[in-house]
């Protein structure tokens, strides 16, 4: 059964200033929709629940694209584990709650893979979760996301809405954060290569030993999913429709690390690191349930690096990249 939300449909997009909340900006105006629902952090605190009930009275939307968490690397979810928790709760949990108390009946919540198990068999089924135990370097993230997935099943089958959710791969693109400290490992190499490559360094050291594989998937083509997840799939009997998104094929670090070098130009050597930590072996999500509802990705691995490297190049110019 397909909805299709009319042109003039109230749409809140939660986080629209994040690399995936602006990617469904993107995507919802290129679709038509003509009224876009947005609040930057400085005017409305998400974390604080009597700010959200007060937009949701205000603004009446009638979907929600919940996108909106606080995220970053291995680094950051070591150093500042309970910020990630707390905040990812906090924010969640408000959103969902004034979703509900407002009547919004469609909801769309992203998710990660990082909501499976460490030891999570591959590729990773949505029905592998709460199987196993979790990657001890991001669990406090994992936690809260699993409370989100929990909580909108709990909502679809209490009260009937119909909220979906969508748990994708490591994400890249346009508008992605380059801090060293907060970053993924895609944008962080990103950096580190192109300004090495700009100095004519002799080398670059990445952290680990470039053995774990992982799976990347553009910004632009889960934006691309979540408006056909709202449109065409539905929660039935109460249930929480949980939909992987991703590429389906994964790569060694080593190997992702050899493209990017390829990419920014880089000519000098690759070194690592193998004091740092690896994470979790290997995270490659099988995407059977997506494929076979109709959606595949279109932008490739190769292709979309290409393309950030020289949106981030542009941004670092103007200097107007989150680093």
């Amino acid at each position: 059964m397909s909805s299709v939300p009319a042109a003039d449909t109230p749409i809140y997009v939660a986080g629209h200033r994040g690399m995936v909340g602006s990617a469904l900006v993107r995507r919802l105006e290129a679709e038509g929709f003509t009224n876009l629902i947005t609040r930057p952090r400085a005017e409305l605190d998400l974390t604080d629940p009597r700010a959200v009930d007060a937009f949701f009275t205000e603004t009446r939307p009638e979907v929600v694209y919940l996108a909106a968490a606080k995220v970053g690397g291995i680094l950051a979810n070591a150093t500042y584990p309970a910020d990630f928790i707390y905040d990812n709760l906090a924010i969640q949990n408000h959103v969902i709650h004034a979703a509900l108390s407002h009547g919004v009946r469609r909801l769309l919540f992203l998710g990660s893979s990082c909501i499976y198990p460490r030891a999570c068999p591959q590729p990773m089924r949505e029905e592998h979760l709460l199987t196993g135990p979790l990657e001890p370097t991001n669990a406090p993230y994992a936690v809260a996301k699993i409370a989100g997935v929990t909580l909108c099943e709990a909502i679809n089958r209490q009260h009937g809405t119909d909220y979906v959710a969508a748990m994708p791969t490591n994400l890249y693109g346009p508008g992605d954060n380059y801090d060293l400290e907060t970053s993924h490992v895609l944008p962080a190499m990103i950096r580190k290569f192109c300004e090495a490559a700009g100095r004519g360094d002799a080398a670059v050291t990445l952290w680990g030993t470039g053995a774990p594989r992982r799976e990347f998937l553009h910004v632009d083509d889960l934006a691309d999913a979540c408006l056909f997840l709202v449109r065409e799939v539905h929660a039935e009997k109460g249930t929480l429709p949980l939909v992987n998104v991703g590429w389906g094929r994964d790569l060694s670090i080593r190997e992702l690390a050899e493209t990017v070098r390829d990419a920014t130009g880089f000519k000098g050597e690759i070194r690592w690191d193998a004091t740092k930590p690896d994470g979790t072996p290997r995270k490659l999500l099988d995407t059977s349930r997506l494929t076979a509802l109709g959606w595949t990705p279109r932008i490739g691995l190769a292709e979309g690096i290409r393309r950030t490297v020289a949106d981030f190049r542009a941004e670092a110019a103007g200097r107007t990249a989150r680093a």
